[in-house]
């Protein structure tokens, strides 16, 4: 148990550094999803099958979704899409896949083989009751914090993203284009 502790947590650090170091957004986004990945390994073998669950639902789900909705509204340009589509060699997915892949092997050997501990002291079990509690409880306030500044997140970036429309009143249009006098001389 403490061995896949390690492998998920040495696993959780290199594909967040691979995050940081990224230029291609969409490159970062796919190491991003393999640290929540791993972040819920982790979870899972200190005892919170719960929080493991919520990582890979919250973060591995929606806030990439949320993400790539962002990336979608930059609207990227054609010249952008070929450049993607000359990225998608499998030498550049090929990190991902190998760290998803210890990952998945790692969760079948906890599902699998290994038992949770059956001494208390190893490690509690913390259950959704008790997350719910603890996160409504006292940290009501840390909460809806957090979800205002993911809204004032979003708001500041689809303002920042959206293409804005040149707007003209109608009495300042011209009726017909002028054309363009040529002097000869």
């Amino acid at each position: 148990m403490e061995l896949t502790f390690y492998i998920a947590a040495a696993v959780a650090v290199l594909a967040t550094i691979m995050v940081i170091t990224r230029f291609n957004m969409i490159h970062a986004l796919l190491y991003l999803v393999v640290s929540f990945l791993a972040v819920a390994v982790v979870f899972l073998t200190m005892g919170a099958p719960f929080m493991a669950a919520l990582e890979v639902i919250v973060y591995a789900g929606a806030i990439v979704v949320l993400i790539i909705f962002v990336i979608m509204m930059l609207s990227l340009t054609r010249e952008d899409v070929e450049q993607e589509k000359a990225w998608l060699q499998p030498k550049l997915w090929m990190g991902p896949a190998l760290l998803s892949f210890v990952l998945l092997a790692e969760l079948v050997y906890l599902l699998v083989i290994a038992e949770m501990p059956a001494d208390p002291a190893a490690g509690s079990y913390v259950d959704a009751r008790a997350v719910g509690l603890a996160l409504y409880g006292p940290y009501v306030l840390g909460v809806q914090l957090s979800g205002i500044l993911l809204m004032a997140g979003i708001v500041g970036a689809y303002h920042l993203g959206r293409q804005k429309k040149k707007v003209i009143h109608r009495f300042l249009q011209e009726k017909e284009p002028k054309k363009e006098r040529s002097t000869v001389l």
